[in-house]
Order: C-alpha cells, then structure tokens, then sequence
C-alpha cells in the first residue's frame, strides 16, 4: 500500500476519458505497465509531479489524494528529475484536495518543488502575490514565477545578461 496523488480533468477524468469518484477503488485485470499504452492506474508520489500527465496551466485540473494496493510497479525518469512514479492494479481515491490544500502543500516547501509546481499550475494574480511574499529571498522562485505565471520571458533571456556585463 503507497499514498500518493493523481491529476484528473475537473470531471474528474483521467486523459483516457475514465470517470472517477472521491471515496471509490478501483481495480484493472492484466500485466502492470507504464505509458501511454501501458496497464494499470498510474500515480506519483509528490503532488507536483502529476501535473506532468493534465494541462493545469491552461485548464481547471483535480487532484486527488490516493492510495494503491496490490501489484505495483515503480519507475523514475532521471533526465526530467521525475521520481517516485507508480502503476498499480488498485487504487483508491481517498480525498479530492481543494485549491488551498493544494496551494498550502507549496508555502515553506523545498525550492525545486515550488519551482516545479508554479510552472505547471496556473496561479490567479493574487496568489502569485502571495507566493512572491513567502518566497522574496528565493531568486529561483521569484524568477520561476515572472517566467511561467507572468509570462515575463526576459527574466532568463541570457542575451540581455550579456549584454549588460559587456557594459
């Protein structure tokens, strides 16, 4: 048994169109195997990481918090940092999270995972505000932020950068 989170459409569809229900488990007949063609239900440990397989920078997602029993298969993809990611034959979906719970899992987290997590779910502008507050010593943060939640493409242009050092 592993907890973990899944990422569905705010139907609470997966991207194969399968329909779940907070409180349901759900089980699937055959091999366990990753990938688009793969078998099983698939999740990941840490929240951010879900936000791989959903669209949360353009549409409203749901997460949920899960647990998989039975037959289960691990992989990690080393060259996107992703790690802990599961397929398993049963799954259970524990509890829908809110957009605060969600939001909250974020304040006082690890660099790397907020940096993870605000460039793959679409903030409003007050929370994008509330984030710069919490993390003001933290340049990565602060950039990631103007990057993907402000679309302030110069704030990596090493061009520019260049330019001023030459100065």
């Amino acid at each position: 048994m592993i907890k973990g989170y899944k990422a569905f459409n705010k139907d609470m569809e997966n991207r194969y169109g399968k329909k779940f229900v907070e409180g349901e488990t759900y089980s699937i007949e055959g091999p366990i195997e990753f990938g688009n063609n793969g078998n099983g239900f698939h999740f990941c440990k840490r929240l951010e990481d879900t936000l791989r397989y959903v669209s949360a920078m353009e549409e409203e997602v749901k997460i949920a918090e899960i647990t998989g029993f039975g037959e289960l298969v691990e992989r990690t993809d080393e060259y996107y940092d992703y790690y802990e990611m599961y397929v398993t034959r049963t799954i259970r979906i524990d509890k829908i999270l809110s957009r605060q719970e969600i939001l909250e899992m974020f304040f006082d987290n690890i660099p790397d995972r907020v940096i993870r997590f605000v460039s793959s779910y679409k903030l409003t502008p007050e929370e994008i505000e509330i984030f710069k507050l919490k993390y003001y010593n933290e340049k990565r943060i602060i950039k990631a932020l103007q990057y993907y939640q402000e679309d302030n493409k110069e704030v990596y242009n090493i061009k520019e950068k260049l330019k001023v050092k030459k100065k």
